[in-house]
This record gives C-alpha cells, structure tokens and sequence, in this order.
C-alpha cells in the first residue's frame, strides 16, 4: 500500500510539473485575451500628411483590464487591409511580429491616392479605431507635393524638437559667412577630399562636387530631394563631406562641415549616416536590411539564444585583429572571425581565414553583439542595437549623430577601447541575465523612438533649418553648380491637391 501511495503521489507531481509548465508557456502561443476595443494603434502610417517611402503603424495588444500584452503574438492574429475605396491599390503591405504582444504593419505606396482605409481585424472584430481613413491626398514616396507649411509637417510627424547633438554641434557656428564657406572651404577641403559644394533655393538643388571620388553624392542628393517633395526646406548653402573621416580639426576659424561621422577631435557637424539614410529611403525597396526588419527578426526568443559574444567585420582596425585573436583563445565566450582583409592582408595567415560573409539577421542567434570602430564610427549600430541582442559597444571617440543620447549600462554595456575588459564583461552579462535583456529591450525601445524613418527625416530638416538661420548672407546658385533631378520625373508628377491649392490661392 505504501509503494502504491508513493507512485500515485509522484504521478501527480509529475502531472503538476507538467501543468505548470504548459501554463507558463501558454501565453507564447495563445492570444484569446486580447480586447480589440482596449487594445490601440498608433504611427506615422495612420497619418495622411506624414508621408515616407514606407508608412508604417504599430498594433499594441491588451487584455480586459486594458494592460499591454507582455508575451509575444503572431504577426498573423491581425488581419490587415490598406488601399482606396472603391478601387484595387497598388500597395505593399507587410506585417512583423514584435515583442512583448506588438505587430508592427508596413506599407509602401507605388502611386498616390485622393483617401485611403486602413482597417485592422483580429477574429474578424476591428481592432482599437479601425477602420482608419486617410483623407484629402495621400502621397506616395516620389509624388513631387511639398508642404508648405512647415509648422504642420513637423507636427505630422511628431518630430522631436529638442535635438541637443545640432545644438552641439551648430554652437560653433553662430554666424556662417557664405564668401568664407565658398573660398577657405573648397581650398582647404577640396583638393584632397571628396566633398560637394550644395545650394537649395527654392525647393531645388544644386551642386558643384570636388576630388576624385564622388560618387557617394548619391546619398546626399537621395535625402535632400526626398525632403522637397515633402515640405519646403529653408535656402541654404553647405559643404557635405563624403568620405567616412571628420575633417574639420582646426582650433580657429572653423569651416561647417557637414559629415556623416563625428568625432572628439574635429568639429564637423553629423548628420544620419549614409548607410541609416538609405536604409530609409529605400525600405521595401531596394535594401534588405533596416531597423524595422531587424526589430521584426530578431532570431531565437532571448532564453533560446547562444550565449557567447559575436563579431563579423573586415580588418579596418588593430582592435578587430586583436578580437579575432581574443575570440580564437575564448570559444566557450565568443565567436569571432573576419570577413575580408584590405589594410592587413600580409598578416592574414596569423588572422585569418576569412569567414564567410552572414546575414545581419543571423547575428542575432546570439545573445551578446560586439561592436567595435571600423575606420570611423560602425555604421551597423542602429541594427545591432535594434536587435533584441545585449550590445557591448568599444569606448570611442567616434559617433553618430545619436551616440550621445545613448547611456551606458541602460542601452549597451561599454567596453574599453583596448578590450581588456570584454571578457569580464561578457561573464558579467552572464551571471546578470536578467539585467542583460532589460538592457536589450531598452536598445530596442531607443531604436523604436529615435532611429525609424520619421525621426531621420525630421533630423535632416531641423539641422538644415537651424543651420540656415546662422546665414549671413542670401544662399545662390553659384557658378557651375548642375541642378540635382529625379531620375524619373514621371513618378515625381502626380495629382498634388496641395500643389493646386497654391495656384488657387495666388
């Protein structure tokens, strides 16, 4: 009788683990609590006049008692519908699953609409305000139909008008003399670099370029020309470097530089890199790698994740080298390898070999992202960060325009410049699991607030607008500078009511 109590007694804890565990795992894959009517949506994508080359919108799931979902949620419990009444649209819609019970919806336009629906439906109810409309002109990303009104554009979307890095970096400059800016600048940096000389006067653009490689004024001239389809920019005239390196290092008589990359040595002033820039403007276009698909693939769920530090990248710095060699001595902590050799290639046999080149996405099967300097600032951080990944980023004296809104052990765990403390710190976050993803979703939060599409269009235009305002003179088009066109004209002509109006009026 006693053996059989003891095997009935351990039946039921067994049967007890078992419900315990189906309990705890529920939530990841059932969504029967959710309220459509407490649940919300909100995003630029719901907004007419906040137009990008992909509008997006985020679903926040919430129960009965209308608090937020915390588990995840299939991007397929919503079914999502956008286009004109009465008509077939030619639109692209894509959905993914974020975390913690969000589904961000994006959409890409290939032509533009007088209104627009978008409606949201889980189990056929609509969801939060669905069905939503977007009325009065609806524009897709190369529609020529510039906002007038500057003040409603940035309140449509709800740009952040307190941006302390182009405070920073315009404190340098209280007045720009345009005769300097043309004379001292292109005969300081226009011999040994690559730079362009731009004027925007009257919504147009025009450039002269100088040096021997250019050709990434395609970048320049990409974000500059997106702007003027949408809302008037100011006049002005600047000098954009396009190489990677800050130039301006003097003490004295400073020239305004406008860079990609920063540094606490020179007095440049940063902009979204090119690589950020263009990850905007072509999303659901022609890159595959941007913030919001990084946040919607983010790989394994953090407990599932391999625990080890990973780094890929070429050779463009001693510390790379020296990570490799750390990551070959400490395999149970890091997998490090490099993918292509140019400034070291006679020490490849001591670093090498080469690793094949993998997909951004596939980083995140790790728990731990290793950034360090490349030949300037990593331009992959905003990805990395985006992640769901914890970021252990290298002390620098590199930055992008956003580094100095980051806080260390809140966004990323630093590490010293020379990694003597990389180790440490890898075991730290392992010992601090718990610590580690609360890091990691802070990165992803800060992603989510000041690195989507609408905050680096916003960015560009304040930093232009404030710029312009230390003018001391009228902005001209200058001798040989060439007008910067669209490639397609005929996608830029549309049905532009705002356009209309104007003639109307005068």
């Amino acid at each position: 009788m006693a053996n059989l109590k003891l095997i009935v007694a351990n039946h039921c804890y067994i049967f007890l683990l078992f419900i315990i565990t189906f309990i705890s795992n529920y939530p990841s894959n059932v969504v029967a609590n959710i309220d459509v009517k407490k649940s919300i949506v909100y995003g630029p994508g719901l907004i007419a006049d906040a137009a990008l080359p992909a509008r997006y919108f985020l679903i926040q799931a919430r129960d009965k008692p209308g608090r937020n979902i915390s588990y995840d949620i299939s991007e397929d419990s919503f079914d999502i519908s956008i286009g004109p009444p009465n008509e077939r649209g030619r639109i692209w819609v894509q959905k993914y699953k974020y975390s913690r019970g969000r589904v961000l919806v994006r959409y890409r336009m290939f032509q533009s609409y007088r209104d627009i629906q978008i409606q949201i439906l889980y189990k056929g109810k609509h969801v939060a305000n669905s069905p939503y409309w977007l009325k009065g002109g609806v524009y897709h990303e190369e529609c020529h139909c510039p906002m007038q009104d500057t003040q409603k554009w940035l309140q449509a979307m709800n740009c952040n008008l307190n941006q302390s890095q182009i405070e920073r970096d315009l404190a340098k400059f209280q007045k720009v003399n345009l005769k300097s800016l043309r004379q001292e600048g292109l005969d300081r940096f226009g011999k040994h670099h690559a730079i362009c000389h731009y004027s925007v006067i009257s919504n147009k653009v025009y450039r002269n370029c100088y040096g021997e490689h250019v050709g990434f004024k395609m970048f320049m001239d990409a974000i500059l020309l997106s702007l003027a389809r949408k809302v008037k920019l100011p006049d002005l005239e600047f000098i954009s470097n396009l190489g990677d390196w800050p130039l301006e290092n003097q003490q004295n008589n400073l020239i305004p530089i406008f860079s990609w990359c920063g540094s606490e040595t020179t007095s440049d002033i940063v902009m979204p890199t090119y690589d950020l820039t263009q990850s905007t403007l072509e999303m659901m276009g022609r890159v595959s790698v941007d913030v919001l698909a990084v946040q919607g693939s983010t790989g394994p769920k953090w407990k599932d994740k391999i625990e080890k530090g990973f780094w890929r990248g070429r050779d463009s710095r001693q510390e790379r080298l020296n990570l490799v060699i750390m990551g070959r001595n400490n395999t149970d902590l890091m997998d490090t390898a490099l993918t292509n050799f140019f400034f070291f290639k006679h020490d490849e046999a001591l670093y090498g070999p080469i690793q094949k080149h993998i997909s951004l996405f596939d980083f995140f099967k790790y728990k731990y992202q290793i950034t360090l300097d490349g030949t300037v600032a990593a331009y992959r951080v905003p990805y990395i960060l985006a992640g769901d990944s914890l970021v252990l980023k290298q002390d620098s004296e590199y930055y992008e325009h956003f580094y100095k809104d980051l806080k260390a052990w809140t966004h990323y765990v630093p590490i010293k410049r020379d990694l003597s403390d990389l180790i440490e710190k890898i075991k730290w976050a392992k010992n601090n699991d718990k610590q580690a993803k609360t890091i990691a979703q802070n990165a992803q939060q800060f992603v989510l607030d000041n690195l989507l599409p609408d905050p680096i269009f916003c960015y560009h235009w304040q930093l232009f607008n404030e710029y312009s305002k230390r003018l001391t003179s009228k902005p001209r088009r200058r001798k040989g500078m060439e007008r910067v066109e669209e490639e397609d004209k005929s996608r830029s002509d549309c049905n532009c009511e705002r356009r209309d109006k104007v003639r109307d009026e005068l």
